[in-house]
């Protein structure tokens, strides 16, 4: 059993130009042979926990992930029966309820904001930063929050939505760049508490609450990084939620991960790990609920701006770990550090997409433009 586990990954490997033991940077270094068992058993979440628990290194993991992704390795090893149980049931059940999704938020937004503070820009940015122009992740982060702003419209004195606030960051800066009045909410108490803070002084209203709670009417809605813990079974309420809070000429900005192909569960090391009941959209899913309420006014993709910016997150926590290794322990930190890089690598072979999308309820009149940098 062991040699065979040994033979096939050992194939699959070769299949994506890895080699084990071998001396480029995107070779594995495997250092317990219950790592092959592991992968063939668990496919996904085998590979993650055992790389947790120090059975194999690499490198440079964004490069050994590019190129497994590349090779579609990963749907070569057959699901096991608990794998297959797991989609059958994110298919018959809804783990985005509102009680579901306040424990889905805490699980990861929750974790520290110690953390956070030392891996994300100076303002906490916790999305894909846009890099055109740019050579720190405080200007890239910097520019993506403009760019939103432009791309709303914004005007001093109008009221905006921020659904899925962070710890502020869109918030901030829009109310002090562009005089506007900003309701936030949150699901993480962790981030609801820091954001009040840091916005303190500001016409900024941060709130822990579920959005199917929000019922006012506002001039813009923007949402940076949240619809991915929507799910599926949600996306026509929340659709309608943001239709129904929208004024009649306002515009709503989704800004998103994107799949290639539809997956009603995540990957599954992710979703035991990282990112609970997680589920990242498709075009196709977006448009079918759009449809009827929302006019699609423009869509960006700048995905490969997701590469940056994970490697960037990442540089921040290896260069301060040593001020935080007395919080997390060293199983954490390669959690952490496999969590980002696998995510580098999965934007950097196009699997994964990063959508800016913007929606009005009944068309621009004359069509939509938004003012260029």
């Amino acid at each position: 059993m062991v040699r065979h586990a040994k033979d096939t990954i050992n194939r699959l490997l070769s299949a994506a130009g890895i080699t084990v033991n071998g001396h480029q940077p995107w070779d594995i270094r495997v250092h317990d042979d219950a790592f092959y068992g592991a992968v063939l058993s668990k496919g996904s979440l085998g590979l993650g926990e055992s790389y947790m628990y120090q059975q194999w290194d690499c490198e440079r993991l964004d490069d050994f992930f590019t190129r497994i992704l590349l090779a579609d390795a990963d749907n070569h090893i057959k699901k096991n029966f608990r794998f297959k149980a797991d989609i059958l049931l994110a298919r018959l059940l809804n783990y985005q309820t509102p009680s579901r999704a306040y424990r889905n938020g805490s699980a990861h937004y929750d974790t520290g904001n110690d953390l956070f503070e030392v891996m994300l820009d100076k303002r906490m940015t916790y999305t894909c930063a846009f890099w055109e122009n740019a050579n720190t992740l405080d200007a890239a982060q910097e520019n993506k929050l403009d760019l939103s702003c432009r791309k709303l419209q914004l005007r001093p004195g109008m009221h905006v939505l921020d659904i899925g606030c962070g710890w502020g960051s869109f918030a901030k800066f829009a109310a002090e760049e562009y005089g506007v009045k900003v309701t936030g909410i949150t699901i993480s108490k962790e981030q609801a508490e820091l954001a009040r803070e840091r916005c303190k002084g500001l016409p900024v209203d941060i709130r822990l609450t579920d959005y199917r709670m929000v019922h006012e009417s506002f001039d813009a809605i923007v949402s940076l990084g949240m619809f991915e813990h929507v799910g599926y079974k949600n996306y026509d309420s929340y659709m309608r939620m943001a239709h129904r809070c929208l004024k009649d000429d306002g515009l709503f900005l989704l800004h998103t991960i994107g799949g290639n192909t539809a997956h009603t569960f995540t990957d599954r090391w992710l979703n035991k790990y990282i990112f609970p009941n997680a589920m990242i959209p498709t075009i196709r899913l977006i448009g079918q609920f759009i449809e009827g309420l929302f006019v699609m006014e423009h869509w960006q993709n700048f995905s490969v701006d997701y590469d940056r910016t994970l490697l960037a997150w990442y540089d921040n926590i290896w260069q301060n770990w040593d001020q935080l290794k007395a919080t997390y322990d060293q199983t954490f930190f390669r959690m952490w550090k496999y969590y980002l890089l696998s995510c580098a690598g999965s934007f950097r072979a196009r699997k994964s997409q990063l959508w800016q999308i913007v929606l009005s309820k009944n068309g621009v009149p004359g069509g939509y433009r938004f003012k260029e940098a």
